[in-house]
C-alpha cells in the first residue's frame, strides 16, 4: 500500500513539474481508486456485523471483478499505449511499469483471498447439504460425539 501511494504522489508531482503526462497520471489514479468505494463498503459491513451476508458476498465479488477488469485489464492496455508511444519520457514509462507491478502484487493477494473465501463457502455448503441429506434419510441430523473410553470399572 505504501508503494502504491508513494508512486501515486510521485506521479502527480512529476506531471505538475513537467507539465505533461497528466492524462496518463489521471487515468492511472482513477483506475487505482475506482475500487475504493467497495473497500469502504466492506469496512462498513464488517463494522455493522453484516459482512457475512449475501451483501458482503456481492461487494467482494464486485471488488474482485472491478479490480481485475480495470487495474489489470484496462491497466494493461494503458501501459501498452504508454510504452509504444514516443512522447512520454523514460521515467514516466518506468513509473507506469512500477504502478502496474504494484497492481499485480495486489491482484495476487486479492485472488488468494477470493480463493480462500470460495473454498470456505464451498465447504460450508457441502456440510449443509450433507446435514440435509441425513435429515431426509432418517429424520434427524446424526451428530458425532467423541468416543468415550470403555468403562472397565476402575474409574
Amino acid at each position: 500500500m505504501l508503494a502504491h501511494h508513494t508512486l501515486s504522489i510521485l506521479g502527480i508531482i512529476m506531471a505538475l513539474v513537467l507539465g505533461e503526462s497528466g492524462t496518463e497520471v489521471n487515468a492511472v489514479l482513477f483506475g487505482s481508486e475506482i475500487t475504493n468505494p467497495l473497500l469502504q463498503m466492506r469496512w462498513f459491513l464488517r463494522e455493522t456485523g453484516h459482512y457475512h451476508s449475501f451483501t458482503g458476498d456481492v461487494v467482494d465479488f464486485l471488488f474482485v471483478a472491478l479490480f481485475t477488469g480495470v487495474r489489470i485489464g484496462v491497466g494493461a492496455r494503458l501501459l501498452y499505449c504508454e510504452m509504444v508511444s514516443p512522447k512520454p519520457k523514460w521515467f514516466v514509462k518506468a513509473g507506469g511499469v512500477a504502478m502496474y507491478a504494484v497492481s499485480w502484487c495486489f491482484m495476487v493477494s486479492i485472488w488468494r483471498f477470493a480463493w480462500r473465501k470460495s473454498i470456505k463457502k464451498y465447504h460450508a455448503w457441502r456440510s449443509r447439504r450433507s446435514e440435509e441429506w441425513q435429515r431426509k434419510r432418517n429424520g434427524h441430523v446424526k451428530t458425532h460425539s467423541p468416543r468415550l473410553a470403555p468403562d472397565n470399572g476402575l474409574g
